[in-house]
Formats: structure tokens, sequence, C-alpha cells
């Protein structure tokens, strides 16, 4: 399925001029749009949009709901626990039996003893009142679930910095479009005047011939252009979780745009505010947690029983539930454990080296960050003052091309001349939209390095 992508631009100039040449490039590489929304949707309605729908936002969010439904089921033991059970049994044989008779000289007569037939149901009941393994699982219960909701705000610091740079990339791939339109208008303009010229003797066919090359190129890389925006268009609703047969709009704003580059970079590293940190965290008081049960793992298991036999008993089976014997009893029981062959302490010597671990991977983690934000940093700044330079590089090729085109015209210069300035006004327009929206780029990676990116949409 082919698909197309229009968008919505707010900018202070007029509308480009849009030769037939290029709508049919356009036509031809990206197909016909079908219920596209008209509106357009800016960034922001981008991310909204993705944290909504994005698959890997709905499993971080069913995986919350099952921490808190795998805590009730480690902490189901504190409930009483009912059983029912029962056995049926014939006797093919009765068991055997002595009492004391003082007449028997031996001391005792043997005699057979029971019913043929029994089936006694039991009921039993089971309240725990202390086990350590349960104390355990009501500490760690939150932390779990802590822990499922951590890794979803990572997922969704991942979504919105990935939707925010394929965003970019796609409008810089349309910015790249407009100024190669732009660019084939001049050229197709300068074709029209130097074949005029050279029909009439004023310049070379060479001129023709070099007008004609340098037009093919710019057509060239408006099509190349244009076909790269296909992939990074399905790319970005990939990311956004937006079902692949629907098209939309991008809208956005470049004096906005340019406004939002501004970030202070003063503001200090706080190590906290990365989730990853906070996970690391996390993972200490859970094993903070992990440590405490095994070292109260040698306190007993204390539980109180209630069993309930109703039994029937009948020498005939036809019988045998006329009547019933029952009875119960009610007590404590508790295990403790002795000797465990070492593996407590063992387990409790090992879960202290897991916490060394962990205290190693927060140091590990701190200076990734900070390499992280050394980084971002820089990279922000490079390309924030290439960018300025750039800005100032694309007002000269302006006026350094109208006037060797005017030059040109009067024959004063060769058309050489004017190829060049044409060749540095296309490439200082590119490279400026380039650093544009790189340091857009670079302003999420040093908000995400500094753990600042809001994901409470």
């Amino acid at each position: 399925m082919k698909h197309t992508i229009t968008r919505i631009k707010k900018t202070a100039g007029k509308p480009h001029p849009f030769l037939p040449i290029i709508g049919f490039l356009i036509l031809s590489f990206c197909g016909h749009a079908q219920d596209i929304d008209s509106t357009g949707l800016s960034l922001g309605q981008c991310i909204d949009y993705a944290l909504k729908h994005q698959p890997l936002l709905k499993q971080a969010d069913i995986n919350i709901n099952i921490a808190r439904v795998t805590n009730s089921i480690n902490q189901a033991g504190w409930l009483p626990q009912a059983s029912i059970s029962g056995n049926l049994l014939h006797y093919n044989e009765l068991p055997t039996s002595f009492v004391n008779n003082s007449s028997n000289p031996n001391g005792s007569t043997k005699q057979k003893t029971g019913v043929v037939n029994t089936f006694g149901p039991q009921l039993s009941v089971t309240q725990t009142i202390f086990n350590p393994s349960l104390v355990y699982a009501v500490k760690s219960a939150p932390l779990f679930v802590q822990q499922a909701e951590l890794v979803t705000d990572s997922t969704k610091i991942f979504v919105i910095a990935s939707v925010s740079k394929s965003f970019y990339n796609l409008l810089l791939t349309l910015e790249q479009i407009d100024v190669l339109k732009e660019d084939t208008v001049r050229l197709a303009k300068n074709l029209s005047d130097t074949y005029h010229q050279y029909v009439a003797g004023i310049v070379a066919e060479t001129d023709y011939q070099q007008a004609t090359i340098t037009l093919n190129n710019s057509r060239s890389q408006l099509k190349q252009a244009v076909q790269n925006m296909v992939p990074q268009y399905a790319f970005l609703k990939q990311i956004m979780g937006y079902p692949s047969e629907r098209e939309f709009n991008v809208r956005y704003d470049t004096t906005q745009m340019i406004k939002d580059i501004v970030f202070d970079t003063t503001r200090p590293l706080q190590y906290d505010k990365r989730v990853e940190f906070q996970q690391v965290q996390l993972s200490k008081k859970l094993q903070d947690q992990t440590i405490n049960y095994y070292r109260s793992a040698w306190l007993p298991t204390v539980s109180a029983f209630f069993d309930y036999f109703h039994e029937f008993q009948s020498n005939t089976f036809s019988t045998l539930f006329s009547t019933a014997y029952p009875y119960s009893y009610v007590g404590l029981s508790f295990s403790m454990p002795i000797f465990t062959g070492f593996a407590r302490t063992n387990s409790l010597h090992r879960a202290k080296l897991q916490q060394q671990l962990i205290g190693w991977d927060e140091i590990s983690l701190k200076s990734e960050i900070y390499s992280q934000y050394a980084s971002a940093l820089t990279n922000y700044k490079n390309n924030l003052y290439d960018m300025y330079t750039m800005q100032d590089n694309v007002a000269l090729a302006k006026h350094v091309y109208e006037t060797v085109t005017l030059q040109y015209h009067q024959g004063i210069v060769a058309y050489l001349n004017v190829i060049t300035a044409e060749s540095n006004l296309i490439s200082s327009e590119i490279s400026y939209y380039n650093d544009l929206f790189q340091v857009l780029s670079d302003k999420i990676d040093l908000e995400k390095a500094m753990g600042i990116i809001s994901y409470n949409h």
C-alpha cells in the first residue's frame, strides 16, 4: 500500500510555488491519501496519541496489574485456608486388637474391632499467625508495584523521545523537499532564460547544457527526498502505535519551534531525576527486604487449625449413611528450623553480596549518566552555534545568488558563477534545516540525560 503525508505549516513567508513536475513526483511516489486528517497533528498531539495507543505502554500497564495480582497471591496465606477431604473405606478383614482380660492367663484377649464400611468427610481450617515468608511478601508488595510503575515511566520517556525525534526527522525531510522545490523553480527559470539567450546568440551552448544538467540534478535530489519521506512517515506511525492503513497530516510552526530550542544550559544535573537511578534505589530497598527475610528466617511459623470430622460407620453398605459419629478439635502448630545445612546463613551471605553488586551498579550508572549529559550538552551547544551560523549564511547566500544572477543576465559574469551561487544557496538552506532539527533532537537527548522529560500527559 502506498502512503502519503501532507503538512500544515505556519511560517511568516508566502507559500512556495508548486511546479507541475514536483506535483507529479509526489503523486507518483506517495500515492493519494485516504481519510487524511485535514486538521493535522502537532508534535504534542502525536505524543499524546502514542501515550494512549503505543503497544509497549499497554504492555507496561498490564505488567503493573500483574504485579498487583502477584502480590495478592503472595499474601493470600494470611487469610484462612479451608479444605474438605474424605475417605471411603471397606475392610476386607477387620483389624485385630488386644483387650486386657483378667480371666485370661495371658492377660489379654484378641478380638476384631471396627466396622466393615466407613466414610469420613473432614473439614480443615488453618489460620496463619506468623510466617517470615508472608511478612516479607507484605513489606515487599508496594516495592514490586513501584518497580513495575518505574518500568512504565521509562517506557513513556522512550516513547516521547522516539516520537519527538522521528517527528523532527520527518519535518527535516519535508523542509528539504521545500528547499528543493524552490531550487527547481529557480533552475527551471534559469534554464528558460539561458535557452532564450542561447537561441539569441548571447550565450554559448555550454551555458544551456550546464543549466539543463543542474536542473536534472535538482530534480533527482527532490525525487530522492520524496522517497525518503515514505519510510520516515511509516516509522513515525509505528512508534505512535498509529494504524498503518490510516493517514494523518503533521502540523507545525517553524517560528515556535525556533523559540522552543532555547534551553537553560546552567541547570545542574540531578541524578535522582533519572528513572534508571530511581530503579537502582528501588532495587536496593528490595534487596534490604531480602536480607531482612533471611535474617528472620529462623523464626517459627505459627498457625491455628480446626478439624471437623463427620464420620459414618456401618457393617452393611446400605445403612452406611444412616448414622453419623461426628467429632472435632482445635489446636496450634508451629515449626522452627534448627539446622538447614547452612542454607539460611549462605542465603544471607549471598543476599549481602548481591547488595554490593547493586551498589557498584549505582556507581557505574552515575558515571554513565554524567557521560550522557556531557555529550548531549556539548552536542546541543555546538549544533546551536552552527544553526545560527547557517541562518546568517542563508541570508548571505540568497543575496549573493540574486546579485550573481543579475550580473549574469547583464553579461558581467559567466554562468559557472550562477551555478556556484545556486549550489551555495541550496547547501546553506539544507544545512540550516539540518542544524535546526538536529538541535531540537539534541535538546530531547539533553532533557532525557537530565531526567526532565515530562511524561505525565
